[in-house]
């Protein structure tokens, strides 16, 4: 479902946009917004992974993974990592 948001940009970010536009990679104003915001959300979601792995390494806590977690865990990331390529 898609629902309308309006916003007002000073003239200079709305000529940007519509330069990033016309260099056709993105169809309508719109879409580019909506890659900027998607991009924000990736990089929020990689910051927060970052705190939770830094704070489980700060507790001291140590346990060992089998080969068969490494191994899902190399399979998930490949998976994302090819999911993230054709966005």
């Amino acid at each position: 479902m898609t629902t309308g948001l309006h916003i007002s940009l000073p003239e200079a970010l709305k000529a940007y946009v519509k330069e990033r536009v016309e260099e056709k990679r993105y169809g309508t104003p719109s879409d580019y917004i909506q890659a900027l915001v998607r991009e924000d959300q990736r990089r929020r979601e990689e910051e927060q992974l970052e705190q939770m792995l830094l704070r489980g390494i700060e507790s001291g806590k140590k346990s060992r993974l089998s080969k068969k977690e490494i191994d899902a865990m190399c399979r998930d990331l490949r998976d994302r990592l090819r999911k993230r390529s054709t966005e």
